[in-house]
């Protein structure tokens, strides 16, 4: 309860609970407003803190299960905060333009990306030395384009398994991708939004920075233990498998032993021999009476 009274007071500093004007609002957001102040609506801070609390350990889960969870948000005061938080988790990220078709038609995407990553590599080991200065300068130009697009994505060998959002609105585009994909969608909600269109809608000031900072830190803090929990179940599985496989080696040893044993003790068969019952002579057939 401490833990939920603090996280509650940390959103209130930060301005998560101011929402957009009453004129603007989507009626759908009403069961997260908790009020209306000076033509501004209020976003109730408890549906914040639980929202938030759901959407953490349903991404938690998804890291834990080794997928990827793509962080999606272009608005400027979004960019650098979403870039850190994603590349502190490992994770893709789009934060300059989402791309039409990024995800429904990934695998034209995935081609610009090798070229993008063929023509940092040739540009590095020395193979376009031979070329002129402008087309080198061309090239590095090409790049550079590229890599401001891609470059979030550039380790991304499939599609995600997850898109975190930061203000759904502004990345409607994204969002259509995801739910025609059936992939899972978190978002910012604010008060002008639709909810119903992200599977986890978290209700927030999605304009201010520090609002974005905050619920982004917590998020990608539950991404982060997600990861840990998966890289000790990892460890530990590898000391089972050793384990197994130690006494796997004593066993197939310990009956080796036991065998070369056996075939050491093991006696010789006995010859057969004349006697009662043995392998004697019969007495010969038809001898008098007396």
């Amino acid at each position: 309860m401490e833990n939920n009274t603090s996280l509650q007071q940390q959103l209130l500093e930060a301005g998560v609970h101011f929402g957009h004007l009453r004129k603007k609002w989507n009626p759908k957001m009403l069961p997260y407003i908790y009020a209306e102040k000076k033509g501004i609506h209020i976003i109730d801070l408890n549906k914040t803190v639980e929202c938030l609390q759901e959407a953490s350990a349903a991404l938690k889960s998804i890291a834990k299960s080794g997928k990827k969870i793509m962080f999606v948000g272009t608005k400027k005061q979004a960019k650098e905060i979403i870039t850190e938080c994603a590349r502190r988790v490992n994770m893709p990220y789009v934060t300059e333009r989402w791309l039409g078709g990024m995800l429904t038609n990934f695998n034209t995407v995935r081609k610009s990306v090798k070229k993008m990553q063929s023509i940092e590599k040739m540009l590095a080991d020395g193979s376009f030395d031979n070329i002129t200065k402008k087309e080198r300068l061309t090239l590095s130009r090409d790049r550079d384009k590229m890599e401001k697009v891609l470059g979030g994505i550039s380790q991304l060998s499939r599609v995600p398994a997850a898109l975190l959002i930061f203000d759904i609105g502004h990345e409607h585009i994204a969002l259509a991708e995801a739910k025609r994909l059936g992939i899972q969608t978190f978002g910012i909600v604010d008060t002008n939004c639709d909810p119903n269109k992200v599977d986890f809608p978290v209700p927030a000031n999605d304009d201010a920075t520090k609002s974005i900072a905050i619920i982004a830190n917590f998020i990608t803090a539950a991404i982060a233990e997600g990861l840990a929990e998966r890289q000790a179940e990892k460890s530990d599985d590898n000391e089972e498998a050793d384990d197994v496989q130690d006494r796997g080696n004593r066993l197939s040893l310990e009956e080796e032993g036991g065998a070369d044993g056996d075939r050491r003790g093991k006696a010789q068969p006995k010859r057969r021999t004349g006697g009662p019952g043995g392998g004697g002579r019969r007495p010969a057939a038809g001898g008098a009476k007396r």
